[in-house]
């Protein structure tokens, strides 16, 4: 499934086609790609045809495209009002295939095309959003524009607003996030009597880490995914949340992390930070850092929650009083 980076990819194409764009029509081909909204295809497209786009929002894994009137025409990317304020929002969910793809009208639609979207012109961009989803996990869906709980911006964007869209307001900042306040959460972490990875899988904790940058994160950080979070020191949870910016950076200068063709932005392109990686998926191979220094060690793979972790024995060895 794809996590932060890879959303944060989509979203940084998403910005650069889409907003101050009107919706001139909304196809919905696959009804099942829309089925979170609630009222149904008539009312979803009637939210939708003659809305501009005023930008493109992340926070973890969420992404939306807050929806102005464009009673006044189409607008210049970034112009907005003094008082108007987008009252919904576009919400898209990824899930394990969905795809948010720009394509001119001549390109023969995608296998498993769901929704698309017609753009209003603008110079030689292309005309159309496209909506496709293999697996039919992810979803669009419209939802309501709430103020945020502490006043901040609701996530990551162009033009930040203190408003966030509604059904994305339960989870907590990412890492990334210029708003994440890191006492916030140790003093939120030091109180849960869990494991460290589970702890860091909780989006209402700290959003947009997924498995595979949790394992990434705590390779770097030199701790076990089983540390008890309550005995967690100040300065070992500075490195973790370091060690998780650093990795998620890292990623997104790589475009991402693709492992098939079903992951890929907003031009097609698959990312390559799976090349990269240290410790997921590399079970049985040596410890990069543990060879460096002339020691001999092999990544293991245990079961979690239904995944799997992938560990260093030896630069990661496992707390005595563990707990998952």
């Amino acid at each position: 499934m794809p996590e932060l980076p890879e959303v944060e990819v989509v979203r940084r194409g998403l910005v650069s086609w889409v907003r101050g764009r009107t919706v001139e029509s909304v196809e919905v081909l696959d009804p099942r790609s829309i089925r979170r909204h609630a009222l149904g295809a008539e009312d979803f497209t009637g939210n939708l045809e003659g809305a501009l786009v005023a930008d493109v929002v992340r926070r973890g894994k969420f992404l939306w495209m807050p929806l102005l009137d464009s009673g006044h025409g189409e607008q210049p990317a970034g112009v907005q009002g003094d008082t108007e304020r987008p009252k919904v929002a576009l919400l898209a969910h990824l899930g394990m295939s969905g795809q948010l793809l720009m394509q001119d009208s001549n390109v023969p639609d995608e296998k498993h095309l769901k929704v698309r979207f017609r753009l209003s012109p603008r110079d030689s961009m292309p005309e159309q959003l496209r909506f496709v989803d293999q697996r039919i996990f992810g979803g669009l869906f419209v939802t309501a524009m709430v103020p945020t709980d502490d006043g901040g911006p609701g996530g990551l964007a162009e033009s930040p607003l203190p408003l966030i869209a509604e059904e994305a307001s339960h989870i907590a900042r990412d890492p990334l996030d210029p708003a994440f306040s890191f006492d916030l959460f140790y003093r939120r972490l030091r109180k849960r009597k869990t494991g460290l990875k589970r702890a860091l899988l909780d989006q209402g904790l700290v959003s947009g880490i997924g498995n595979i940058y949790a394992d990434e994160a705590l390779w770097r950080a030199r701790l076990h995914y089983a540390r008890p979070t309550d005995t967690l020191r100040r300065a070992e949870a500075e490195r973790v949340l370091a060690s998780a910016r650093e990795v998620m950076l890292d990623a997104l200068a790589a475009g991402g992390t693709s492992f098939d063709s079903l992951y890929v932005n907003v031009n097609g392109a698959s990312g390559y930070f799976d090349r990269s990686l240290n410790a997921y998926g590399r079970e049985g191979q040596a410890c990069t850092r543990c060879a460096e220094a002339g020691i001999y060690s092999s990544i293991r793979r245990e079961q979690f929650m239904n995944r799997s972790s992938h560990t260093c024995p030896v630069c990661q060895p496992r707390p005595r009083n563990g707990r998952w």
